[in-house]
């Protein structure tokens, strides 16, 4: 008999993402589970056979640190204190008295209703589930092994740490002793040296709650204590107007409607309009910030320029370039769909003299100039209901369907990047998605050679859209690398946006067929070096030079087209 081969480590960890959202989609369509109960023993069973490189040590005993910061910083402050997580739609809260708590690196309006529930408004789409629900799982596990370190065997008890632990979070103010002292009982409970746990503290103080970090480990250990111990379970459920609304496009549809009617208010439908997903900062600084700071920057030294641009203190540097982007063709259009995608226009057109430091063919006439639309970054399969519902036609009561002069599409965005570092790019030529045979080859318009010479390493080649990049281990990317996929990064959005745009220009020709697709990616993290992970950090001024390198590409070549 010949022998079955062994499975790989890759081999099971793709298993257990699709463990992972095939139990997501049931408890979704169940409506709630117990996360600590059977329920939620598959998630967390799951997550700890794939060992996310992004949440570190999750299957040690010890707490997982960097993991907990980079949950919590896409999480509601607060969320650990909650008994009951509540998953809503777009269901009207923001009429009540309550204030909108929005993570620092999630834009998502959530709700403290009372002392035990949070509400999260889910208006992204399935990967916004997604994603929540793999960090709770996270929160879940960490605050399991509290409990386990702290509860004496066999007993209600708690050891000593605990006690001295729960004191401190009680007092209104601790002093530096205190303080020590505290964190000496923290450590031990975590399985962590004093070192790391004062690093944390560090990191997770505000001037509101200095003593953050303590209250949080306190509270993650409280309920799994108290769940332990008879008490009342932790329950996530999902009401039932966002159970029936999801995949509906409801937000995305509004989201499209509202730009076009702008779009149509302005005169603009007639014009070729060109397509940026990017951040609200790097096209308008590289339109307009050269002319708007020359006294400011008389050298005309462009990285310098930005990287000033890109420190939050340096606000009044951005009002003056937003002032002479105001006066130079730019509309502003604030989301109110509930997507939490901002859109600016601009309108090339009407570009005054010394305005902009790129230069439109001086044949052109105004009704052949471009529109620049520039749309913040989706968010996992909302960039394929956003840019979906964007292509089609204009619709008004009574009146033909309008088709839009879609000229470009261009992609801009961060990716984990598989050799290389942080700040890097990524140039791709086709999308493949995780977990199925899907793949998108297409003609990228930017090329490798467009990029050399910038100090900076450029990949070029396949890219693979993950279904959330806090699933991601080093199996798994090392196969995708390996193999003949020969996949040079990852990322959540490309197949997304690739489908929308395919079947826009191929199938229902609402756009013209020979549209120019542009995508480039600058490095984030890579997922394959120990250190290099999200989890490390934030890119700071790394980002500043691929950034504002790939925003002047796509715009030269827009200008020349």
């Amino acid at each position: 008999m010949s022998k079955i081969k062994d499975t790989t480590r890759a081999q099971e960890s793709t298993n257990a993402i699709e463990r992972l959202y095939i139990t997501m989609r049931h408890l979704f369509n169940r409506g709630f589970y117990k996360p600590m109960g059977v329920s939620g023993d598959t998630l967390r069973n799951a997550l700890l056979l794939l060992r996310p490189e992004i949440y570190g040590t999750i299957a040690e005993e010890k707490t997982e640190l960097n993991g907990l910061i980079y949950v919590l910083e896409r999480l509601p402050e607060g969320i650990e204190q909650c008994r009951f997580i509540n998953l809503t739609s777009d269901e009207g809260y923001s009429k009540t008295h309550f204030s909108p708590i929005i993570p620092p690196k999630r834009r998502r309006n959530c709700y403290r209703i009372d002392e035990e529930q949070m509400n999260i408004e889910i208006t992204r789409g399935r990967s916004d589930i997604y994603d929540i629900l793999t960090h709770l799982t996270f929160l879940f596990i960490e605050s399991g092994k509290i409990c386990k370190r702290v509860l004496i065997e066999d007993t209600d008890k708690t050891i000593r740490d605990w006690e001295k632990l729960e004191l401190a979070v009680k007092k209104s103010k601790l002093n530096q002793a205190e303080k020590e002292v505290a964190l000496i009982h923290t450590a031990n409970i975590l399985g962590r040296s004093f070192e790391e746990t004062m690093e944390v503290y560090t990191k997770l103080a505000t001037k509101k709650e200095p003593e953050r970090f303590l209250k949080i480990i306190y509270w993650l250990g409280k309920l799994a204590i108290e769940e332990e111990t008879g008490g009342e379970k932790r329950i996530i459920t999902f009401s039932a107007l966002l159970r029936e609304r999801l995949g509906h496009h409801i937000h995305g549809e509004q989201w499209a409607h509202n730009i076009k009617l702008t779009l149509h208010k302005y005169g603009l439908l007639n014009r070729p309009i060109h397509i940026i997903s990017a951040n609200m900062h790097s096209v308008v600084n590289s339109l307009y910030a050269k002319k708007a700071l020359i006294s400011e920057f008389p050298k005309n030294g462009s990285l310098e320029m930005f990287q000033e641009l890109s420190y939050e203190k340096n606000f009044k540097l951005r009002d003056k370039v937003l002032a002479m982007a105001r006066k130079n063709g730019m509309i502003e259009i604030k989301d109110i769909s509930g997507t939490n995608i901002d859109v600016q226009i601009f309108d090339m057109a009407k570009l005054g003299k010394d305005a902009c430091c790129y230069e439109l063919p001086d044949h052109l006439d105004n009704d052949k100039k471009p529109v620049i639309f520039v749309m913040d970054y989706a968010f996992g399969e909302q960039a394929f209901e956003s840019i979906d519902e964007l292509l089609k036609p204009f619709k008004q009561k009574r009146q033909k369907p309008f088709y839009l002069d879609i000229a470009s599409i261009s992609i801009m965005g961060k990716a984990g990047i598989l050799e290389g570092g942080k700040g890097d790019l990524m140039i791709p030529s086709a999308h493949i998605f995780e977990g199925t045979a899907d793949n998108y080859p297409f003609h990228n318009e930017l090329k490798g050679e467009d990029f050399k010479g910038n100090g900076l390493k450029v990949m070029e080649g396949t890219m693979v859209t993950v279904l959330g990049t806090s699933l991601q281990n080093k199996d798994i990317l090392k196969f995708f690398h390996e193999s003949t996929w020969e996949v040079i990064g990852l990322e959540m959005e490309g197949v997304h946006y690739q489908k929308a745009i395919k079947s826009a220009s191929k199938i229902r020709r609402s756009i013209r067929e020979d549209v120019k697709v542009r995508y480039a990616y600058y490095a984030s993290d890579n997922p394959l070096e120990t250190g290099s992970t999200l989890a490390s950090g934030g890119l700071g001024t790394t980002g500043v030079k691929p950034t504002y390198l790939i925003t002047d590409k796509i715009l030269h070549q827009i200008f020349n087209s």
